[in-house]
């Protein structure tokens, strides 16, 4: 479990990083002020995730480093592709939200795993860490989803 718990740590510092490096060219390429300034806002939270999980490999004794993960690589790639085929459409926004809420998704999932085995591990100056970050994640999930209540989506038709 400890290996497990250590490879999946690497894997979810990977994505933040790659994420934080894609959040600004999402946040460029979306029309709506409303989903620029979440995803920029997201990017600021996305810091702060990176050295919570610098924590979280101090309380576990290793040192921070990222393994690649294809997932997220294959995910980021995607919403490139989005912004690239779909520049200077009114769908474009829906698919960044889609984009972005597919990458929270994974983000949950592998903060929900990563808490759930911090406690099985009894790594419990971990647990408050990883949960805080998930419940963020989960609050920016709950956001892009209320934009698309908003109007975004019927703007794209």
């Amino acid at each position: 479990m400890e290996k497990l718990f250590h490879e999946t740590l690497k894997g979810v510092y990977y994505a933040e990083h790659n994420i934080l490096k894609a959040l600004p060219k999402m946040a460029k390429g979306a029309a709506s002020s409303e989903l620029k300034e979440a995803l920029e806002k997201h990017r600021d939270e996305t810091e702060t995730h990176i050295k919570r999980l610098q924590q979280v490999f101090e309380i576990f004794g290793a040192p921070p480093q990222g393994s690649t993960r294809e997932a997220i690589g294959a995910i980021i790639a995607e919403g490139e592709k989005v912004l690239r085929e779909l520049k200077g459409q009114l769908s474009l926004d829906a698919a960044l939200i889609s984009w972005a809420r597919t990458v929270e998704h994974y983000e949950i999932a592998q903060y929900g795993t990563l808490a759930r085995w911090a406690v099985e591990l009894r790594l419990k100056e971990a647990v408050p860490l990883l949960l805080e970050t998930l419940e963020e994640e989960v609050a920016t999930d709950y956001a892009l989803t209320k934009l698309t209540e908003r109007g975004i989506n019927s703007r794209a038709k």
